[in-house]
């Protein structure tokens, strides 16, 4: 195989790709689509942030503003946390306008994360939204195809094949040539989307900046044009394969449609089935089951908290919890506070691995479609995935936890044990001052560490495409014919 024939490929493929004017009416179309997706998600990326910070704001103001109070009447009090969008958002929006971005959190109860984008919009937004990824995952793969389908095919067509071949030509030198010949062209599409991100994370990329934000665009890069490789290799292995052009156009399309529409849907619901999650009632019952079953620090006559008092006035040497020297209620809601939170994430975690469960079909048909894996990888590098939403999910309730427990430890020190039992009036209350001593909520991005550990499995099925897009060149080449 000699490399100065592959070269004259690429530019006989180049030449003849961008010669009619139909290509750059496509350019046009492709680069007018660029500046809109550009533009408008760096438009939502700063608008959605700035509503969330000014909202986080003014909660931590309302909560300051408390007057002096009881520390258990602070804790139900509560204040919200919100979910910053990453800056890579910008590039690809994921799974941003369906998960929620805010949660209310409050003493003995984890609440869900509400108001997403999602709750707000018309069934359109399932098809998605139109973002600079969508384009490098959905448009352009229909680009190439458009533009490599005949490659070959016509070639055989006309004769040209035959005297390729009987000039001393190879049928690895064609395809390898045409395949990096169309490669190329995507690079003229591909480059400027990446650009445009580049210049719109060094402007804006400050708001809610990923951890290790430029490692996590090199990623990113690197997915996308070994996706685009693929892609080139595909269409002109498939060109190679169809003894016509229509032929060949008609099997590209069915493929799209395969790999976009019918195999995606097809892993989600066979997720769904295989692994089915209870319904928000009967997790929430489940939970509160246990909660009466292990003590309910509510009920003044449950035996958890009566043998609880017993010990405890046991080892202080006292009769009544009057004579303790803290206070005994804000004691009991400080245990009753760890045992919700022991079995809400108990629960939890059990919902949240069905629905890695879920996840991982379609995480596992990335082997079989590289569309899959350009998206999982794409997101997961973008802090825009599921996990990125489940890691929001724990820093807010990990608060929640500490703010819960804060205030009880409050009451156990500034509430007098003689006073009367309750949070009512004026002699149930402790100073305004320490309401700003406990720290606001700050949203922080995934960490870089896990994020490659999600995208391991995609990292995988990627390099195996390549690999096997390889094979498949040097299967074909032995197997095509010139007629």
């Amino acid at each position: 195989m000699k490399w100065v024939n592959i070269k004259l490929f690429v530019l006989n493929f180049w030449h003849n790709a961008t010669t009619p004017k139909s290509f750059y009416l496509l350019y046009s179309i492709f680069i007018v689509l660029t500046c809109y997706a550009a533009v408008s998600g760096v438009k939502n990326h700063i608008t959605q942030n700035e509503i969330r910070l000014d909202h986080q704001v003014k909660a931590r103001q309302s909560w300051e503003a408390n007057p002096d109070k009881h520390p258990h009447r602070m804790a139900h009090f509560g204040t919200f946390a919100f979910r910053i969008n990453a800056s890579l958002g910008i590039f690809d929006h994921g799974l941003e306008s369906f998960t929620g971005n805010t949660v209310f959190l409050e003493a003995h109860r984890q609440n869900s994360v509400n108001f997403s984008e999602a709750t707000f919009s018309t069934g359109m937004l399932r098809f998605g939204e139109l973002s600079l990824s969508l384009l490098l995952q959905l448009v352009l793969p229909l680009v190439l195809f458009f533009l490599g389908f005949s490659s070959v095919a016509k070639d055989r067509q006309n004769g040209t094949l035959k005297m390729l071949l009987s000039q001393g030509a190879t049928w690895k030198e064609i395809l390898f040539g045409k395949s990096l010949g169309l490669f190329a062209i995507s690079m003229l599409y591909f480059i400027p989307v990446f650009l445009t991100v580049i210049i719109a994370l060094l402007i804006y990329g400050q708001q809610g900046a990923n951890d290790f934000l430029w490692l996590r665009l090199l990623f990113i890069s690197f997915g996308y044009l070994a996706f685009l490789f693929i892609i080139s290799t595909l269409t002109i292995i498939v060109s190679a394969s169809t003894h016509t052009s229509k032929g060949a156009l008609l099997r590209l399309l069915g493929i799209w449609l395969l790999l976009v529409v019918l195999l995606p849907k097809s892993a989600q619901a066979m997720g769904n089935y295989w692994f089915p999650t209870p319904s928000k009632l009967a997790f929430q019952s489940a939970i509160e089951k246990e909660v009466v079953k292990k003590g309910d620090s509510h009920n003044p006559n449950d035996p958890h908290y009566n043998n609880l008092r017993d010990s405890v006035l046991s080892v202080h040497n006292v009769k009544k919890v009057t004579d303790l020297p803290f206070n005994y209620s804000g004691f009991v809601m400080r245990e009753g506070e760890k045992i919700t939170a022991n079995l809400y994430r108990k629960h939890y975690k059990k919902l949240i691995s069905i629905y890695n469960s879920q996840n991982d079909v379609t995480q596992f048909s990335s082997f079989i479609n590289p569309f899959t894996a350009i998206k999982q990888l794409s997101m997961i590098m973008s802090g825009t995935d599921f996990s990125s939403y489940i890691d929001f999910q724990d820093q807010a309730d990990t608060y929640r936890y500490q703010l819960a427990q804060t205030m009880n430890e409050l009451q156990m020190e500034y509430i007098s044990p003689k006073k009367e039992s309750g949070s009512e009036g004026k002699k149930h209350v402790v100073d305004h001052e320490h309401w700003s001593e406990f720290k606001d909520f700050r949203h922080q991005p995934m960490i870089f560490s896990k994020s490659i550990k999600e995208a391991s499995l995609t990292l995988i099925s990627i390099t195996l495409w390549m690999l096997f897009v390889f094979w498949l060149l040097l299967f074909t080449s032995k197997k095509a014919k010139a007629i």
